[in-house]
């Protein structure tokens, strides 16, 4: 159905006259007559009554005006959805579990006002490339390609450095441990399944375990955070890293722990990446929220990756 004519009909109801609906909708009183026509055929109805005083809506015409009305409004709720500016910002977040979900949400209570749409796209690539066409408005990602390496139209700012903590179960060498360091974590099997090559967080891990000699092993199918807990609590010599801000809910029988790493604390480096020529203002509102978020960890001793960017000093 072809909703020019729609629009016609709802106008010529409305004002009661097809000259005055011509006006409304800048055009002639034969052209609106013309559409009016069109619809009333494909229908197989007539819609109105012409007579001396204006136009009259006929028991179908009654009947077929609120379903016009609706078809409208999903119009116009159709093209709101994809329009910047009116539609939802949206952002990528790695899951929705993880810190920058949590970041996300801290805006959002911050500033209900911004609409959001949350997706999950699978790596740092998708995303840029989402950016690029415009089909997401940022996303929160490490960036292992910083500067010159990233396209043109696309930037990238650091924006909450979150440490990693070991976790392990209650039969483990650490178990009962307040703290580990680095050092004493070289040579124990710790366990990252769905760490795929090519990943920005396969990339973040690989330059962990070269720099302190850990044995980060990626084998094995990922099945979830839930089969990841469940071996974690039979196991005596498997541990996992898992972000500080991480909320983790285990059944109470796994008796898991979550340990600082200390001297230095590893941090994930999460970035906001977007588009220098977005115009959506919830944008603009989201970049002014992260500035204003204090130092993730101002007086400890971190760990970062050398492609890691870091947050300008007072940001």
């Amino acid at each position: 159905m072809d909703l020019n004519t729609v629009r016609t009909f709802v106008a010529v109801a409305e004002t009661g006259q097809f000259q005055k609906a011509a006006i409304d909708l800048s055009l002639t009183q034969q052209a609106v007559s013309k559409r009016i026509g069109v619809l009333e055929d494909g229908l197989g109805v007539r819609l109105f009554t012409r007579t001396p005083r204006g136009a009259v809506l006929t028991i179908d015409g009654q009947a077929f005006l609120p379903h016009a009305r609706a078809l409208l409004q999903a119009e116009e709720r159709a093209v709101g959805s994809v329009r910047p500016g009116s539609r939802a910002l949206r952002v990528d977040v790695v899951g929705r579990r993880l810190a920058t979900a949590g970041l996300l949400r801290d805006f959002h209570r911050a500033h209900p006002q911004v609409a959001l749409d949350v997706v999950t796209l699978f790596d740092a690539d998708a995303a840029v490339a989402a950016i690029r066409t415009g089909a997401i408005d940022a996303a929160f990602r490490a960036v292992t390609k910083p500067g010159g390496h990233l396209p043109d139209e696309v930037r990238a700012a650091p924006v909450f450095d979150e440490a990693l903590e070991l976790c392990v179960g209650p039969a483990h060498e650490f178990a009962a441990a307040p703290a580990v360091t680095l050092a004493q974590l070289a040579g124990h099997r710790i366990w990252m399944p769905g760490a795929a090559p090519g990943t920005e967080w396969r990339a973040y891990y690989d330059d962990l375990a070269a720099a302190f000699g850990l044995t980060i092993d990626t084998i094995g199918p990922d099945f979830g955070v839930e089969a990841l807990f469940d071996t974690l609590a039979d196991s005596a010599t498997l541990a996992t890293f898992f972000g500080r801000r991480t909320p983790l809910v285990w059944p109470a029988g796994h008796d898991l722990r979550r340990i600082p790493v200390h001297d230095p604390t590893p941090v994930y480096p999460h970035s906001l990446l977007w588009r220098g020529d977005n115009p959506h203002p919830g944008l603009t509102a989201l970049r002014d929220h992260l500035d204003s978020l204090p130092p993730s960890h101002p007086d400890t001793e971190t760990w970062r990756p050398s492609w890691a960017q870091r947050r300008p000093a007072g940001h």
